[in-house]
């Protein structure tokens, strides 16, 4: 009987690929890093032929050290990063990878915003352009390199490449093509008049065909069984945008339940029975065939930690862990307390302000590493709770939240969550809830379960929950005022700043 399910998690650089049993308990697990180019100031691309490569070397890897037999594995699932656009020529070869850290679309953007375009995408796809997002690059491609753009014969997002390397399928799904504004919500479907809008009209027939999640699109291949081990035929289901495989992973699958995933990016998710119709919101993707998810985000998360360990730590680590668990335990040796400094997490701008930056405020000369550490923790927090904040203004319900990412594994990280949130917080059990997602929409896709929240229920547990402590909320109630308005005091600088910046 199969009884394995592997999942793959494609991010903007590392690829996985992991092995579990129908309870989520991981066999094995391998995972390649690549490579980003930048050929122009604000250009982030990668080679596909690496991406493809690493991807057969992660699977043959993990299938090598399960020991399992390759006819075990019922079937295949796929999560990636969204937007960014991964294109295929007109004879189906890769052509180009364009990474969502990209800002060459900025000047689009800032075009588009004055013309009133974003007004008139919402009223589509409940969503405005940003820099990165798949149809403000291929519009940008099409004005500024149209010899490429004429030679694109299919627009993917990164995990539906993967798919298409494994299966030779042309599909995507919905819960990618929603969070790249490609589809008319709640509709879920391509819509003429939404390109049209963003002055694509001619480019339907560069849109794959769009599949639920869990739907089969197709089987591995015989030249791809002898790659990486893999048996020929093995189903493989269209996949997930990586920020909902981690919510599903995590065990988010009810409406009115939160994710919250404090990697790269500070993700911040509310699964909704009808779609919130507010311009304020960043994002809008579909979870299920009915229901959504209502997305806000922005790169200010626990990339800010991953910053200060390898500028400050890596190279001289203290001794006794590794630097992570050191600075979680420095964290833990002081108190928070409204003398401690205040720390913006704006090391790749914000959401309201691209132009932001990072600083700490108010460093006094009895303040310490811990101190420092501590507020960078908590202006973490402090911009995650800004986020929320803004889901619940919209008419979201946020009364417990899952944390994944890199944060979750903190020791006091979570706590400060909840004691910032005013939240319980629980902690999945899984590190890998992106890859997990994938494979619970794998197993569902086969019929192993029922539905999303059937396999959540059988390969996902809690780890560790967090309750909030009510005796420490008015400190942070006066530290989460002080940053804000030291966020909107700021502003006028970091415009000034940024209009005399020099570059040599």
């Amino acid at each position: 009987m199969q009884q394995y399910i592997l999942g793959l998690d494609a991010g903007n650089t590392v690829i996985k690929a992991i092995i579990f049993d129908t309870a989520g308990r991981e066999l094995a697990l391998a995972a390649r890093d690549g490579r980003s180019c930048m050929p122009k100031p604000g250009h982030v691309e990668r080679d596909l032929g690496e991406l493809w490569r690493n991807a057969v070397e992660v699977i043959r890897q993990c299938l090598d050290q399960s020991g399992i037999d390759p006819s075990d594995i019922a079937a295949i699932g796929c999560a990636g990063h969204g937007n960014g656009l991964y294109a295929l020529d007109r004879s189906g070869d890769p052509l180009l990878g364009i990474q969502s850290l990209d800002t060459r679309g900025v000047g689009i953007v800032s075009e588009w915003a004055a013309a009133g375009v974003g007004d008139r995408t919402y009223v589509h796809c409940l969503q405005r352009p940003w820099a990165a997002q798949t149809p403000t690059l291929l519009a940008w491609l099409k004005r500024h390199e149209p010899a490429v753009f004429a030679r694109i014969g299919t627009v993917f997002l990164c995990k539906d490449f993967v798919v298409n390397r494994l299966t030779g399928a042309r599909s995507t799904e919905t819960s990618d093509m929603s969070g790249c504004g490609l589809l008319q919500m709640p509709g879920r479907r391509y819509e003429h008049e939404l390109l049209a809008t963003y002055g694509l009209d001619d480019c339907m027939e560069l849109l794959p065909n769009v599949l639920e999640a869990s739907d089969i699109a197709g089987h591995i291949t015989r030249d791809v069984a002898a790659a990486t081990g893999l048996m020929a035929g093995t189903p493989v289901v269209a996949g997930l945008f990586d920020v909902v495989a981690s919510a599903i992973g995590s065990g988010v699958t009810s409406t009115g339940a939160a994710s919250i995933i404090a990697g790269t990016w500070s993700i911040n998710q509310v699964i909704t029975d009808e779609p919130i119709r507010d311009p304020s919101i960043f994002m809008l993707s579909t979870f299920d065939p009915v229901r959504y998810l209502a997305i806000e985000s922005s790169a200010t998360s626990a990339a800010n930690l991953e910053w200060i360990v390898r500028e400050f730590f890596e190279h001289a680590p203290p001794a006794g862990g590794s630097p992570f668990e050191i600075c979680s335990e420095l964290v833990a040796s002081v108190d928070p307390a409204g003398d401690m400094p205040i720390y913006h997490p704006f090391l790749y701008g914000s959401q309201q302000n691209g132009k932001a930056r990072a600083g700490f405020y108010g460093i006094a000369g009895w303040h310490t590493r811990a101190h420092m550490l501590r507020a960078l923790f908590e202006g973490v927090v402090f911009e995650h709770r800004r986020h929320v904040e803004t889901l619940r203004r919209a008419g979201a319900t946020v009364s417990q939240a899952v944390l994944s990412g890199g944060g979750s594994r903190s020791a006091i990280w979570p706590q400060i969550f909840a004691d910032v949130l005013d939240v319980p917080v629980t902690v999945a059990r899984s590190r890998e809830t992106g890859a997990l997602g994938a494979a619970i929409a794998a197993g569902t896709g086969v019929g192993m379960f029922a539905d999303f929240s059937a396999g959540a229920a059988a390969m996902t547990a809690p780890d560790r929950c967090y309750q909030p402590n009510g005796g420490i909320a008015p400190v942070y109630e006066q530290r989460y005022r002080l940053y804000g308005e030291i966020n909107q005091a700021m502003g006028p600088l970091w415009d000034r700043m940024a209009s005399e910046r020099t570059f040599n």
